[in-house]
C-alpha cells in the first residue's frame, strides 16, 4: 500500500532520532499493509548490522530485525545443545503465519512482536520460551522486559514513544523443555485463533502459554509435584480449568471475524487439557463437562 504522507526513509536505530510522527520499520509488511495517514517518517533499523541470531550456552540471542526465513533455519544449525528440545517450537511457529516465502524473507521476529496482534506467532513462540526483550530509549539507556509481559493488549505493547525492540533472549533452562503445540483456526489456511503452548521444565514444573485466544499472551505456572505450601504441584483437569478462568476473564478472549470469545474459550479449555494430558503422561477428561 502507497504512504502518501511519508517524507523520508532515515536508516537509523538510534532512539534519540525519534520524533513524534516516526515509525519503527523492519519488515514492514503489516505496515504496508494497513497503511497510515499520520506517519512523517520512517526509521529503518534494517541498516544496523545486528547479527540475526547469536547463540552461546545461556542461550539464543534473537536481534529484532531477523526475519522468519533465518529464524527457521535456525533448527538446523551445527552444534545447538540436543538438550534444547523445545526447538521444535520454531518451526511450528513459523508455520503459524500462514504465509509466502516473500513474507518470511521480509517479516522480522520483532516486527511481529511490536505489532502486537493477538495471533502474532513469534510472540506465541517467545512468550512461551520466558523470552525476555532488551528494549533501547530514547535517553541512551536500555530496559529489559519479558515477552509475555511487552504485549498487553490487541495491537498495544508496553513501549513507549520512541522505544525500540532490540533483541529478545531465549534463555537455555526454557529450550531444555519438553514441550507441547496445539493450534486452532476456523479455516485451514486461516488465522490462528487460539494458540496454546506448554513446556513441562526440567525441575517438573508446567508453564502453559495461551495465545491468539486471548487479547496478550497469558501464563500459567504450576509448581513441580514435589512443591509445597498452598496451590502448590500440578493441576489435575479439573484444577486445570479454574486456573484458566482465574487467569483469564471473558473480557480477555480476543473478539474478530476469526473467532468468536465463547469459541476461543472452548478450545482453549480443550487444548490446554490436551496439552497437560500430553506432557504429564496423563488420561485426558472431557473438558466440555467442566471436569
Amino acid at each position: 500500500m502507497d504512504m502518501n504522507t511519508i517524507e523520508a526513509v532515515v536508516p537509523t536505530a538510534d532512539p534519540s532520532a525519534w520524533r513524534p510522527g516516526d515509525a519503527w520499520l523492519a519488515g514492514g509488511t503489516v505496515l504496508f499493509s494497513y497503511g497510515s495517514t499520520t506517519l512523517r517518517r520512517l526509521l529503518d533499523v534494517t541498516t544496523a548490522g545486528w547479527p540475526a541470531i547469536q547463540v552461546d550456552d545461556g542461550g539464543i540471542e534473537l536481534a529484532a530485525t531477523c526475519t522468519i526465513a533465518e529464524l527457521y533455519a535456525l533448527p538446523d544449525r551445527p552444534g545447538l545443545p540436543p538438550a534444547w528440545t523445545a526447538l521444535e517450537l520454531v518451526r511450528l511457529c513459523c508455520d503459524s503465519f500462514v504465509a509466502s516465502f516473500k513474507i518470511w524473507n521480509a517479516s522480522t521476529v520483532g516486527g511481529n512482536i511490536a505489532t502486537a496482534l493477538p495471533a502474532g506467532p513469534m510472540t506465541s513462540l517467545c512468550a512461551s520460551l520466558d523470552g525476555v526483550a532488551t528494549v533501547l530509549g530514547p535517553g541512551g539507556g536500555s530496559r529489559q522486559v519479558p515477552v509475555a509481559g511487552l504485549v498487553v493488549g490487541d495491537a498495544r505493547t508496553s513501549l513507549a514513544p520512541g522505544e525500540l525492540l532490540r533483541s529478545i533472549h531465549l534463555p537455555a533452562a526454557a529450550l531444555a523443555s519438553r514441550v507441547a503445540f496445539r493450534r486452532l483456526s476456523l479455516s485451514n489456511l486461516g488465522r490462528s485463533g487460539v494458540l496454546l503452548i506448554g513446556r513441562l521444565a526440567p525441575d517438573g514444573g508446567l508453564v502453559l502459554t495461551v495465545t491468539a485466544a486471548t487479547k496478550r499472551p497469558v501464563q500459567l505456572r504450576f509448581a513441580g509435584s514435589g512443591a509445597a505450601g498452598p496451590g502448590a504441584g500440578l493441576p489435575d483437569a479439573a484444577g486445570l480449568r479454574r486456573a484458566l478462568d482465574a487467569a483469564i476473564p471473558a473480557e480477555l478472549y480476543h473478539d474478530d471475524i476469526h473467532g468468536l470469545p465463547q469459541w476461543r474459550r472452548d478450545m482453549t479449555y480443550r487444548l490446554a487439557e490436551e496439552i497437560r494430558a500430553e506432557l504429564l503422561g496423563a488420561p485426558a477428561h472431557d473438558v466440555s463437562k467442566g471436569a
